[in-house]
C-alpha cells in the first residue's frame, strides 16, 4: 500500500477530536544532564520547570509547541531505559536533519549504533544521558518515506 493511500485511510476518532494537548511523560535518573541534553544540544523548547510540585521537580519541553509536550520527571531511584524508548524527531529532508544534529555535532557528542531500519533510512541516533535514543530522520512517517523504509519483514497498515 503506498503512503498517500495509508494518509487517507488514517483519521482521528471523532470522540477524540476534542483533545486540546498531548503530554509524555518520562523518569530520569540523571536530570539536570537530561534536561541541559534536551534543551541545549536537541533544542527543544523548554516551557517550564517545577520543583517540588506535588513531591516532584520536572522539566517541560515543547514537541515543538505546548499541544505536544514532554516532560521529564526526575527519578528517586534509577529508572531502567528499554532500547526501544526513542524518541523519533521526523525532518522533511536530509538538509534539514543536517541543521538539527549540528549542536550535537559542535558539542563532540557521537552518533549511536542504531537500529536497522534508522540505518537503512539515513536517520542518526544519540542517546539521552539515561539511555534513551533520539532520532533524528531525513523523512516524514507517512508523507515521503524512503522507498526503503519497509524493505524488509511484513508490515500491514490497519485498516477502518
Amino acid at each position: 500500500m503506498d503512503n498517500n493511500k495509508r494518509r487517507r485511510e488514517t483519521h482521528w476518532p471523532k470522540e477524540l477530536a476534542s483533545i486540546g494537548s498531548i503530554r509524555f511523560g518520562r523518569r530520569s535518573s540523571n536530570f539536570t544532564e537530561t534536561v541541559r541534553f534536551y534543551r541545549e544540544l536537541v533544542g527543544l523548547p523548554l516551557y517550564e520547570t517545577f520543583e517540588a510540585s506535588f513531591g516532584s521537580n520536572g522539566a517541560i519541553f515543547g514537541l515543538p509547541n505546548s499541544n505536544l509536550t514532554l516532560e521529564i520527571v526526575e527519578a528517586v531511584d534509577t529508572v531502567t531505559v528499554d532500547a526501544h524508548e526513542q524518541l523519533c524527531l521526523y525532518f522533511p529532508d536530509r538538509q534539514s536533519q543536517r541543521e538539527a544534529i549540528a549542536r550535537l555535532q559542535e558539542a563532540a557528542a557521537e552518533p549511536v549504533e542504531q537500529h536497522p531500519y534508522w540505518e537503512a533510512t539515513g536517520a542518526v541516533t544519540y542517546r539521552d544521558p539515561d539511555g534513551r535514543e533520539v532520532v533524528f530522520a531525513p523523512f516524514v512517517f507517512g508523507v515521503n518515506e524512503p522507498g526503503n523504509s519497509s524493505a524488509s519483514g511484513k508490515h500491514e497498515f490497519p485498516s477502518d
